[in-house]
């Protein structure tokens, strides 16, 4: 019996096992959905990354926070956070300043222009999720979240 993926991905041959399929289901749907997001994010000129760093810019407050803390809670990393902050910093995102005695401790800060452009993002991003969660229902949902939540423990142990 053909499975859902296997057809999506036009795939003769079944899966090996569970645990493949379910991984490979895994990388498709986040393929899927980072491409719309992508895609929903480009009117707007920036990327999914550099939304998550608006994100994370705009709930640290005026406090700002330094360039390992920013890659440390972005959701996917990057192998260079600083040079990502960079192209922030000249698109007029996000400042960054060297607020203490010791010189290399740099914090970066969301800008006017940052803030403005990630609280516009809100309701959009709201219904953009809602197009791709809504039909779900509360209870999967909450079901899924838990189950991902499992999954990304085996990073942990």
């Amino acid at each position: 019996m053909t499975s859902a993926l296997q057809a999506e991905l036009k795939q003769g041959r079944p899966f090996g096992t569970l645990e493949e399929e379910a991984s490979v289901a895994i990388l498709r749907t986040a393929a899927v959905f980072g491409h719309a997001l992508a895609e929903a994010l480009k009117g707007y000129g920036i990327t999914g990354t550099q939304y998550n760093v608006l994100r994370i810019l705009r709930g640290a407050g005026k406090a700002g926070l330094c360039r390992n803390e920013v890659g440390e809670r972005l959701i996917a990393r990057v192998p260079d956070a600083t040079r990502l902050l960079d192209r922030m910093v000249e698109m007029g995102l996000v400042s960054r300043d060297r607020d203490t005695p010791d010189r290399r401790y740099v914090t970066s800060r969301i800008t006017a222009k940052g803030l403005k452009l990630v609280n516009e993002l809100d309701e959009p991003i709201r219904s953009f999720d809602r197009a791709w969660f809504g039909h779900l229902g509360r209870a999967k949902l909450q079901q899924l979240l838990e189950l991902l939540a499992q999954v990304r423990q085996v990073e942990a142990a």
